[in-house]
C-alpha cells in the first residue's frame, strides 16, 4: 500500500486490510522490515496497489491519474465527490452502509480500477467536503412477469388459422 501524507510525502509498506479509528496512529511495515507510525492527521489517503514501486523515485507511486468518473460508473453503490484538506478533488464509488457514517473513513472504488490503485481510503480528518453525486443500485437481473411481452396470437387461434389456411391453400388450382 501507499500512503499518501498532506505534505505531499508517501511512505510504501505493509498495513491492516481495514485501517480503523481507534487507534492514533497508522501501523506501516515497510520493505525493510521497520515499523513506522503515522499520525492520522498526517494521512491524505492511504492506496491499495498491485504493485509498489518503492524503488523508482517516483512522484505518483500509486498511479491515481484518473481522479474523476468520465461517465457514471457501473458498479454498485454511492458514487462520492470529495474535496480534501488541501483541495484535491477525488470521486470514487463507497459501499452504502453503515461505514459511510461510522468508520474512521471512506473505502473508495477508485474511477480507473486497471490503474495500479485498486481502492482507496480517505480517513475522515482530511475530507474538507463531501457530495453524494447518485445511488446505483444493482442491475435486476429477472424481469417481473407482468414485464413479459405478452403473446401476438392465442395458441388456439393460431392452430385454427393454420388449418383454415391450408384448407384455402388446397381449394386453389
Amino acid at each position: 500500500m501507499i500512503v499518501r501524507k498532506l505534505t505531499r510525502d508517501w511512505l510504501a509498506g505493509y498495513a491492516s486490510a481495514n485501517p480503523s479509528g481507534e487507534t492514533a496512529e497508522l501501523e506501516i511495515l515497510d520493505s525493510q522490515g521497520k515499523l513506522l507510525r503515522v499520525a492520522w492527521e498526517q494521512v491524505k489517503w492511504v492506496c491499495y496497489v498491485r504493485e509498489l514501486s518503492i524503488g523508482d523515485g517516483s512522484e505518483n507511486p500509486e498511479r491515481l491519474l484518473r481522479r474523476r468518473f468520465s461517465s457514471r460508473p457501473r458498479m454498485t453503490g454511492l458514487w462520492l465527490h470529495m474535496i480534501l484538506g488541501d483541495g484535491e478533488e477525488l470521486e470514487g464509488v463507497a459501499a452504502n452502509d453503515r461505514s459511510l457514517v461510522d468508520g474512521a473513513g471512506l473505502l473508495l472504488t477508485p474511477p480507473d480500477t486497471r490503474s495500479n490503485t485498486q481502492r482507496v481510503f480517505v480517513p475522515r480528518g482530511s475530507i474538507r467536503e463531501l457530495t453524494v453525486l447518485a445511488v446505483i443500485g444493482p442491475k435486476s437481473a429477472a424481469k417481473s412477469e407482468d414485464q413479459v411481452q405478452p403473446d401476438l396470437f392465442a395458441t388456439g387461434q393460431a392452430e385454427a388459422d393454420d388449418e383454415e389456411g391450408l384448407s384455402r391453400d388446397s381449394s386453389i388450382g
